[in-house]
């Protein structure tokens, strides 16, 4: 036991507008009690969707540096949460904040693409190296065009994604979450481990504003690891958060641009 908080490496891009990345991972995990450690592995102007041309900046030649200090300071990490990388390279960046920490619970959010495709700063390298990368992780948090790319194959319902979970379960010693979305009106997520699986449901929020959603439900899973609460139950209680701070932020009128559901966190 230490006298301190959870402390969490968040190695995930930042988007200035938006809410998405660590724009929402920090005050996540800070409003949960957590000490982030943000580690940028790109600067955006903007999220990659729908917003034009995006300033992008590669921060691949900060990361083993700051890797580095860590180290040399001795920090202590309960918990290590990747999301969107930039650069086939800092897949092995992120591994390397893994292997160093091996007590440290990992989750790894392969950021790839959405709505059925490839995010722009995808590319068939960063792909491959992902798939890679998860092989480190205690959990992993895909979406459905992500689990697609790593399982192989279309899914197109709640059987598929059933079917996709146990493939990716191969590659991993750890577990599987494949947030639903859009296939179901509840918004199904699925968490496959132990070779079991675990459904959670929850009201679908109609509004297409909700940008960040997934970053904000990855980091809230990594904050209840690093709290030490065993995976199903962390899973539920992110799955509680997130839903709550959606309908809260609906309830406040955020609903005319991106909804800012981080601002209904800790409204409690």
């Amino acid at each position: 036991m230490t006298d301190r908080p959870p402390r969490v490496a968040a190695i995930h891009g930042l988007a200035g507008f938006g809410r998405s990345s660590l724009a929402v991972v920090t005050p996540t995990l800070s409003a949960m009690g957590i000490q982030v450690c943000p580690v940028p592995t790109a600067v955006l102007s903007t999220h990659t969707g729908g917003l034009g041309e995006v300033e992008y900046r590669d921060l691949t030649d900060y990361i083993r540096p700051c890797f580095e200090h860590y180290q040399r300071l001795e920090l202590g990490f309960e918990g290590i949460y990747s999301g969107f990388l930039s650069n086939p390279s800092q897949a092995d960046d992120v591994a390397a904040f893994i292997a160093a920490w091996p007590d440290a619970l990992a989750v790894v959010d392969p950021v790839m693409g959405d709505h059925g495709k490839p995010y722009r700063t995808c590319t068939p390298a960063l792909m491959e190296r992902m798939r890679s990368l998860v092989r480190s992780a205690a959990v992993i948090t895909p979406n459905i065009p992500e689990a697609e790319c790593l399982c192989g194959f279309v899914i197109e319902s709640t059987d598929d994604m059933l079917r996709a979970a146990k493939n990716i379960a191969r590659l991993l010693p750890g577990a599987v979450l494949i947030k639903g979305g859009h296939l179901t009106d509840t918004a199904d997520d699925l968490l496959y481990c132990d070779g079991q699986a675990h459904w959670y449901h929850a009201p679908r929020v109609e509004n297409p504003n909700t940008h960040g959603t997934g970053c904000t439900l990855s980091s809230a899973i990594a904050c209840e690891l690093a709290f030490g609460h065993p995976l199903p139950e962390a899973v539920g209680r992110a799955k509680e958060y997130i839903t709550g701070a959606l309908s809260a932020g609906l309830d406040l009128g955020k609903g005319s641009g991106p909804l800012n559901h981080c601002f209904a966190i800790g409204e409690e």
